[in-house]
């Protein structure tokens, strides 16, 4: 369990580390947009051939079928309450597709809610640690390639991030608090999906495993690759396909 808590701690503390380079350097938001498309082929890839590969191995078919398609609408449902009571803007692309809809960035500042952003870091943040702890419990180097590849994805989401919280009016020590208690709780996602689910049965750790793939894959088509390729233009596909090559290695020479 200490090990599943440092691998999300680890993996978490990439936010952190983002949010103070989108907070005090002026990071270019072409170079941003390259971090995060690398860091989408990375989950790509670690999604593919770690969480869901696994999943088959572990469990049946409609095991893996039902849990991806759970984790799917979890997180699409989950983002679109989320957003709607204020959380959008815990994103730079939500925050200004919704800036633009209310016609000033003013209306959109005042619709922001704290407690929303902070509820939506959250649910970026958990399937991916939970995906670790399941890995770690797992064995053949699962959890250590999901840990590198949410490290690698967390970075550009902890500049952009941040970015977007500060456009709205939020202080600086709000962003690094709310990235702050996303880091112990993904954590606490890890450890628990390391002791809890990580012995149970085959069936169960297989939907856990999909679910958690279902969820991130949502979560890059949602945020990741349309941010990114809107801020990057066409080099982010190939840093996005350099991002799945490097993670497709790297959990191969992990087991």
């Amino acid at each position: 369990m200490l090990a599943a808590s440092l691998y999300g701690l680890i993996s978490g503390s990439a936010l952190f580390i983002g949010a103070l380079i989108g907070l005090y350097l002026a990071v270019p938001r072409s170079i941003s947009a390259i971090i995060m498309s690398f860091g989408s082929g990375v989950l790509v890839s670690a999604l593919s051939f770690d969480l869901m590969e696994r999943a088959f191995q572990t469990g049946s078919f409609y095991s893996v079928a039902i849990g991806f398609t759970v984790g799917t609408l979890l997180f699409v449902l989950g983002d679109y309450f989320i957003d709607s009571f204020g959380g959008h803007h815990r994103k730079r692309i939500h925050g200004k597709k919704h800036a633009l809809k209310n016609g000033s960035l003013k209306e959109a500042q005042a619709s922001s809610s704290g407690y929303a952003i902070f509820l939506g870091a959250l649910l970026d943040g958990i399937p991916e640690s939970l995906a670790i702890g399941v890995g770690l419990a797992a064995g053949q180097g699962m959890g250590l390639s999901m840990m590198i590849a949410v490290l690698l994805s967390n970075l550009p989401e902890g500049i952009s991030g941040s970015q977007a919280m500060r456009n709205t009016g939020r202080s600086k020590l709000y962003v690094m608090a709310v990235w702050g208690v996303t880091i112990i709780t993904s954590a606490g996602a890890a450890a628990i999906g390391f002791t809890t689910l990580g012995q149970s049965s085959h069936e169960i750790v297989a939907v856990t495993l999909a679910l958690a793939a279902g969820a991130i894959l949502a979560m890059i088509a949602d945020t990741m690759i349309p941010e990114a390729f809107e801020e990057g233009g066409r080099f982010v596909a190939l840093a996005t396909a350099l991002g799945f090559l490097l993670a497709f290695i790297v959990s191969h020479l992990a087991r």
